[in-house]
């Protein structure tokens, strides 16, 4: 098995938990490259300097992807996997750690499972959008895709159509179409419900509506949305995870639909989705004690 290392260099401690998985990975005769941003934070002749690759070159025979950092990580490291389907094992450190599972002091026990077979890989839904205004450009998300106000102040108008048809104006600061994994991110703060990362379907939230009707909508996966945003005298935000931009002139119109390819993450066997829920979002608990 061969493992290609990368990560967010920003993150306090990356440099000693690459190493501690590099040396668990070298006394197991395991396979390895590390992102070269991460191997020139460690001395000259360290082990890293042995097994170093430009990010570009990391995945050519990789069976599997560790990176480094928090979930901003993770949806970066989705976008760099891309089409190439590998797994991707996440190192928390970051603040939540809900898609990046794994913690630095789990780094050995890890590497020792997966050479015993004793893990799951969990495929995700991912969205893919496109504009009619711009020809051949493609954005991904893991987690959403996000059409707001910008700069103004002002309430917007966004009109949703799900296969051809229309279903609803919403007015407010925005809308977010999310998958399962993005419903307990900028969805959840907007009243959206939590959807399970096995459901194969699509949520429509909307941000701060301006009327009671305006409630989230759930719509199967194989559902292609269009999205109409009406800004009067501004203009529209159009983010993909948050991490891909694009200010838009309304009428801003957008397409969303699944992707052709899953997102997969490398899960531990002993815990479930229930578990991140009650531990990250303290779900369920009683406030009072």
């Amino acid at each position: 098995m061969k493992f290609a290392i990368i990560g967010n260099i920003e993150k306090e401690g990356i440099l000693q938990a690459t190493l501690r998985l590099a040396r668990k990975l070298a006394a197991s005769g395991m396979e390895f490259v590390v992102e070269r941003k991460i191997a020139d934070l460690a001395e000259p002749g360290s082990l890293l300097s042995a097994h170093v690759e430009e990010l570009e070159r990391c995945l050519d025979g990789a069976d599997m992807v560790v990176a480094f950092g928090g979930d901003g990580t993770i949806l970066w490291a989705a976008r760099v996997v891309g089409a190439l389907g590998i797994p991707i094992l996440g190192v928390n450190l970051g603040k939540l750690g809900f898609l990046a599972e794994f913690s630095p002091d789990d780094i050995e026990q890890a590497i020792t499972d997966l050479a015993q077979g004793r893990y799951r890989v969990e495929e995700r839904l991912a969205l893919e959008a496109f504009r009619p205004a711009e020809p051949g450009r493609t954005y991904s998300a893991v987690n959403d895709f996000v059409l707001d106000k910008a700069r103004s102040s002002r309430l917007i108008d966004v009109e949703v159509s799900i296969d051809g048809a229309f279903a609803v104006t919403y007015r407010g600061d925005g809308l977010i179409v999310s998958t399962p994994t993005g419903s307990t991110a900028y969805a959840l703060s907007n009243g959206g419900p939590i959807i399970t990362p096995n459901s194969d379907v699509i949520g429509i939230t909307p941000i701060s509506p301006h009327t009671l009707g305006g409630r989230p909508l759930i719509v199967p996966r194989s559902s292609e949305i269009r999205i109409v945003a009406h800004a009067p005298g501004g203009e529209v935000l159009f983010s993909a995870d948050g991490q891909e931009e694009a200010l838009l002139t309304p009428p801003a119109e957008v397409v969303v639909r699944a992707a052709p390819f899953p997102l997969r993450l490398v899960r531990r066997t002993d815990r479930t989705y229930y578990d991140v829920l009650r531990a990250k979002l303290l779900w369920g608990q009683d406030p009072r004690g």
